[in-house]
């Protein structure tokens, strides 16, 4: 069985998960994974870096791969009205992956900072990318939060408060 990085942070810092495998041949995108997993698409998370345009800040956010974010509670949550998706030579030099398969831990630097979608709390288990195309670590919401040092934030619901009151 192959042990990655991610395998190696979750295991020493105590983190439960399940491994999972899919064959590599299968198209990209967390909906793709979800549907060779068989799990719903709300629970393969996507990993997306963005960039914050002035000061060059790059922060990870986690969406189920059939949400998209709201571009004024992604802003308001990142702090900046001039923000981009990262290009792939960025996020290959902020994550040390490439697009595709970006763990959601393990790789950030102290400081960085990772949002996590508030609804993706309601569900049982979320997969992410283990590091490589293929493997997939599932995982409970609290977890991943562990693990990642998330901020849960409201980035789906137009008319709810970006930061939800916990």
């Amino acid at each position: 069985m192959i042990q990655l990085p991610a395998h190696t942070y979750l295991d020493e810092h105590g983190i439960p998960y399940e491994r999972r495998s899919f064959s590599p041949e299968t198209e990209k995108g967390a909906a793709n994974v979800a549907h060779v997993l068989g799990i719903p698409e709300r629970q393969a998370v996507k990993t997306l870096i963005f960039q914050v345009v002035e000061t060059g800040e790059c922060v990870l956010v986690m969406l189920g791969a059939d949400q998209n974010a709201i571009s004024g509670n992604l802003k308001k949550a990142i702090g900046s009205r001039n923000i981009k998706m990262a290009d792939p030579e960025t996020v290959k030099q902020v994550t040390g992956y490439v697009i595709g398969s970006i763990p959601a831990f393990g790789w950030q630097p102290q400081g960085f900072r990772s949002f996590l979608e508030a609804s993706l709390l309601n569900e049982a288990v979320l997969g992410t990318g283990a590091g490589q195309w293929g493997e997939e670590i599932m995982i409970t919401p609290q977890n991943l939060i562990r693990a990642s040092n998330a901020i849960v934030v409201n980035l789906t619901e137009r008319d709810a408060p970006v930061f939800p009151i916990r």
